[in-house]
């Protein structure tokens, strides 16, 4: 089922790829696909997704043009759309399941095998306000992933979810994106990328200049400065996880490249998710 799994991501890139091609779009893998190219040639063996990042003005233009060009096998599910509450972007399969580990609260969201489209943004260049950014986007997230239906038994994070909700998020949002700032030194992927603030945070030269490298049956764009990125985010990332620790990284719970979600609801909604990803969400 894996590799099924990832022939898919591949078909969902090669879709991504043509749109971003065709209208002139700059967009790179990122995290852990840009790990894969680097350091095994295509997607990480044992890995379930597949991960691209856009500079923000070039995220809005995508999504623009995959509203007037996704073909209808596939579906857009973009940032804070009906039935996607979330603060970033998929494509997904019409036809396929990939239930991951909760429960969603609207049984609309669409569930097929996706890959993620992330947003980039501009980072104040002045500190109090950077770490004020990173603080405002934690709780757009916790409000999003509250909304999508994310449970946990932490306190802090509980509390963080239950103050967001009264939150102006909108207004959140923007002060994270600073869209008006374009000549800041750093962007950040508070909305896309790890966890923690230092391994979201680089120089804005890190997006601009790419290369092509052999990723499965063809070539993707990766950073110019991919070893210092990946760095950043992985420190020894040409070591690769050691098996033990790999089936916590893995995102779905159900799998099925030739059936809908659809046919899985019922049982999903009498689910316990007991064992929940180690991922960068």
């Amino acid at each position: 089922m894996r590799k099924a799994h990832q022939a898919v991501l591949m078909e969902l890139w090669h879709v991504v790829d043509a749109i971003c091609r065709k209208n002139g779009i700059p967009y790179m893998l990122f995290a852990g696909s840009a790990l894969g190219a680097v350091r095994h040639g295509g997607i990480i063996p044992w890995d379930d997704d597949l991960d691209v990042v856009m500079l923000r003005p070039d995220y809005d233009r995508f999504l623009e043009a995959a509203r007037q060009e996704l073909p209808d096998l596939y579906f857009l599910q973009a940032e804070f759309s009906a039935h996607w509450p979330m603060f970033f972007s998929k494509i997904r399969k019409n036809g396929t399941a990939c239930m991951e580990r909760f429960i969603p609260k609207d049984r609309a969201m669409h569930q097929g095998i996706y890959i993620d489209i992330f947003p980039c943004d501009n980072l104040s260049d002045r500190k109090i306000m950077r770490g004020l950014q990173f603080i405002a986007s934690k709780f757009v997230i916790a409000k999003a992933l509250d909304a999508r239906g994310y449970q946990t038994k932490n306190p802090v994070k509980r509390a963080v979810m239950a103050i967001s909700r009264g939150m102006p998020c909108e207004a959140l949002r923007r002060f994270v994106q600073m869209r008006e700032n374009t000549k800041t030194k750093d962007v950040h992927t508070f909305f896309g990328g790890a966890k923690r603030y230092k391994r979201n945070v680089f120089p804005r030269a890190w997006f601009g200049k790419l290369q092509y490298m052999p990723f499965g049956d063809a070539l993707a764009p990766v950073s110019t400065h991919y070893d210092a990125l990946l760095t950043r985010m992985y420190d020894d990332y040409r070591t690769p996880t050691p098996p033990a620790q790999r089936a916590s990284k893995v995102h779905a719970d159900l799998v099925d490249t030739e059936h809908t979600y659809e046919d899985y609801l019922e049982m999903q909604a009498g689910r316990k998710i007991t064992v929940r990803s180690k991922s960068m969400r």
